[in-house]
């Protein structure tokens, strides 16, 4: 039963990549779909029946000396609700994937893609011992490279898959260095070996860099780097905007339910490390608080819809880290799993949106789009009120738990924590409904723009080679569709805007937008249910009354980790200040966009230096420019050119060939052709052979 789970996917990836050309590109994704909604289906049926923690032996991976290594599933209540939200999420991205990527001439690699992007995560959330996880968290890593930049023949979709690529491995070498420290602890890299012995470390010390660590505590801090990277959490999160260059449905994929949640399910797996490693979850508390403040800061100016949903996503995430870091795993594992449904909707709303654009993404060139789109306006609206956590809606109940769970903590950090994911909570609630008014009210932007975007999934952008990309304008968002000054690519650098023409879409128009094919709209209807209903249904099971029974001993909760009890005892002002802030952000929003259109336009002007540093993301990708890529490539270059070129090849190869090449050009000079020329050659010849003989005397035994 499991391993049709785990392995059903795969199955559908090899069909599709290895035999795509032959069945075709309809029955390629008959098939892959067919098989993540079997997986669905099972991993369904296994979390309603909700059977005690087991163990299912697949095979043994490898001996090396006293360490083996075993490929196994660890199935506990974690591992069914992860294995809940990837099927579910993945098949609805499948199923709306076959009318998103119609006109795509490469559909059955880009389904292949995407189920081998579902078996590495359903591989990571399953593993029992941190080397099965690595496997599964690099699968994951590399079949975003290869989603990210599916359309590989537009330079800006294959920068992002490098810098996602990249920037992941700087997180994972942590990562990496984590599970050497925990196996030189425990001689162990199974869960089993690790989980029953942590008390025994729990004071231990380990020599590193000249210093002794608390040794728990380094490996969580360590672990955790790798949890950044791969969460895009605050100074690794550079490569998650950028992501949004590969095709919506990825977008959804990547965002929604797999790889950005792998680091909030690893740490939560090891949660009976984390919690003898507290200053660890200070850390995590920390830089989960800084990044809900930071991406809610960022997304308040994006003029890309995707990337308001990208920015919106890093912050949420940084809630689900705060959840951790305070103690509060099953709030932050039930806020991964709402999310998962409301962010999704967005993602596959936003998908329909440009959709009906023609591959427009740039909300000033929107708006009115109400009644040509109801559908997708009220999907739209459904998950706008998820994310704000508007009463009873899914976030509603995992949200308002997280941000109690801050102010309850006594964990120092959890008042930053508190604040950060409060003033996030209004950030959150204005970029949200500033989307919603932009896009679907307000005057209509879009007559006279045909297809502009750049996410264009049908047979004419992603094969231009030259696209002329520009994320955003130095132009306020309340200036619709008039560029000026001087646009940003996507890292920050002033380059010239981008020519609407440089991608031509010669089978669309400007003509009126149009609702998404029913293929595309069934997805958005069942995501829509789970973004209401989630929360209500299953917040006595995470984190109600039946919170024990339901989780067991899949989380760790120490014996002086009282929080998601002592969230009941919360002040009820804190309980209301997140509904509070979502007021707020809406009535800002609303005076804005509705009642003073031209109010935005007029703040960017007054505040020009505030506006460019958030239209800019603080100027990290700047900042790492200048720190690490110039440097890394100017160093580059220097190797190239002065060591591998000068040093090692002229003194090596090149210098050996060049010096053959002199003496064979001097003696081709002797190759004159005259007998004279070659007789005296031979007299020089004879008469050295004489001097020599005089010079040393005859040999041994000569007469």
């Amino acid at each position: 039963m499991y391993h049709a789970i785990v392995f059903f996917p795969l199955i559908g990836a090899l069909i599709a990549g290895l035999f795509g050309r032959f069945i075709g590109a309809r029955a390629s994704e008959y098939v892959t779909t067919a098989c993540l909604a079997f997986a669905a289906l099972i991993a369904w049926g296994v979390f309603i029946d909700g059977e005690h923690a087991t163990r299912v032996q697949v095979a043994t991976w490898f001996t090396a000396g006293g360490l083996t290594v075993d490929w196994a599933f660890r199935i506990d209540t974690l591992t069914r609700v992860m294995l809940v939200v990837v099927t579910s999420v993945s098949t609805l991205v499948h199923l709306y994937s076959i009318g998103y990527m119609e006109e795509d001439p490469h559909r059955p690699r880009f389904f292949a893609y995407l189920s081998l992007f579902t078996f590495a995560m359903l591989m990571l959330v399953t593993a029992d011992n941190l080397v099965q996880m690595f496997f599964g968290w690099e699968g994951v890593g590399l079949a975003s490279y290869l989603l990210i930049g599916f359309w590989y023949e537009k330079p800006s979709a294959n920068a992002a898959a490098m810098k996602a690529f990249i920037v992941n491995r700087v997180g994972d070498f942590g990562f990496s260095l984590g599970i050497f420290l925990v196996f030189v602890l425990f001689g162990s890299v199974a869960f089993d070996g690790i989980f029953p012995r942590v008390n025994e470390f729990k004071d231990a010390t380990f020599h590193f860099l000249g210093y002794d660590w608390h040794a728990l505590t380094l490996a969580c801090l360590l672990l955790f780097m790798g949890a950044m990277g791969k969460s895009a959490q605050f100074l690794l999160h550079t490569w998650l905007p950028d992501a949004m260059e590969g095709p919506t449905p990825v977008s959804a994929l990547i965002h929604a339910a797999t790889m950005v949640t792998a680091g909030v399910f690893m740490v939560a797996r090891l949660s009976p490390l984390f919690e003898l490693a507290p200053n660890a979850l200070i850390v995590v508390t920390v830089i989960g608080g800084i990044t809900a403040f930071f991406a809610a800061t960022v997304g308040l100016v994006q003029n890309d819809i995707k990337r308001v949903i990208a920015y919106s996503t890093c912050s949420q995430l940084g809630y689900m880290f705060v959840a951790l870091g305070v103690g509060a795993y099953s709030a932050g594992i039930f806020h991964l799993f709402t999310h998962a449904f409301f962010k999704a909707l967005l993602f596959l709303g936003a998908g329909s949106v440009i959709h009906a654009m023609h591959h427009e993404q740039d909300m000033r060139n929107m708006g009115a789009l109400r009644p040509y789109i109801p559908f997708t306006t009220a999907m739209m609206a459904i998950g706008t009120l998820a994310l704000i956590g508007f009463p009873f809606t899914a976030g509603y109940y995992s949200k308002d738990a997280i941000i109690e769970a801050a102010y309850m903590s006594t964990r120092p950090g959890h008042t930053l924590a508190f604040f950060a994911t409060v003033i996030a909570a209004f950030f959150t609630s204005f970029y949200s409904w500033r989307l919603f008014f932009m896009t679907f009210e307000g005057p209509a932007r879009w007559a006279g723009h045909g297809a502009h975007g750049h996410d264009a999934h049908g047979h004419d952008d992603h094969h231009a080679p030259a696209v002329a990309h520009a994320a955003t304008a130095h132009q306020a968002d309340g200036a619709p569709g008039h560029h000026e000054g001087v646009a940003h690519n996507d890292h920050g650098h002033d380059v010239e805007p981008a020519s609407h023409s440089a991608i031509e879409h010669h089978d669309h128009g400007p003509h009126a937008p149009h609702e998404s094919p029913l293929v595309m709209t069934i997805p958005l209807a069942v995501l829509a249910v789970g973004a209401l209903f989630a929360g209500l249904v299953f917040k006595n099971k995470f984190i109600g009354d039946g919170m024990d029974a339901f989780w067991g001993h899949a989380l760790a909760h120490g014996p002086d980790n009282h929080i998601m009890h002592e969230i009941h005892n919360a002040p009820r002002w804190v309980s209301l200040s997140p509904f509070v802030m979502l007021v707020l952000g809406f009535l800002v929003a609303f005076w804005m966009y509705i009642r003073r259109p031209g109010l935005p336009h007029a703040l960017a002007e007054q505040q020009p230096v505030l506006y460019r540093f958030l239209l800019n993301k603080w100027y990290f990708d700047e900042i790492y420019d200048r720190i690490f890529v110039r440097p890394a490539k100017d160093f580059g270059i220097f190797l190239w050119k002065q060591v591998d070129g000068r040093a090692i090849d002229g003194a090596g190869p090149d210098g050996i060939a060049a010096r053959v090449v002199d003496v064979t050009r001097g003696v081709v000079r002797l190759q004159t052709g005259y007998v004279y020329h070659y007789a005296f050659v031979m007299l020089i010849g004879v008469a050295g052979l004489i001097s020599w003989y005089l010079m040393t005397g005859l040999p041994k035994g000569a007469h």
